[in-house]
């Protein structure tokens, strides 16, 4: 079963970037669409980003401009590079397949705050 340890959280200021990263144990990595997610104090876990096996990509509107996903299947690792962060970026970001199938992450969390 895939395990995925999600990290790089961190507080960081309004308009500044982090990239957290999320390493996926197991060799079948490379064939999962995989995505990230987030959850903010006292909402739903919504689907931010999405990357296919072969690179293609889509973001919900909000983080559009603002935020990159990448994988580099060698490493069987995913990331999410978050530039111009705002406020209500705050939240645990998590790793996962494109339906949330896999075995969640304990996540890691993002915090913009001054």
């Amino acid at each position: 079963q895939v395990q995925l340890v999600e990290s790089g959280g961190g507080l960081v200021q309004p308009g500044g970037s982090l990239r957290v990263s999320c390493v996926a144990s197991g060799s079948i990595f490379t064939i999962y669409t995989m995505a990230w997610y987030r959850q903010a104090p006292g909402k739903q876990r919504e689907l931010v980003a999405i990357i296919t096996s072969t690179g293609s990509t889509m973001y919900v509107d909000s983080v559009k401009g603002r935020f990159t996903i990448s994988r580099d299947n060698a490493k069987n690792t995913v990331y999410l590079q978050m530039n111009s962060l705002k406020p209500e970026d705050t939240a645990v970001y998590y790793c996962n397949d494109r339906h949330g199938d896999l075995s969640w992450g304990q996540g890691t969390q993002v915090t913009v705050s001054s």
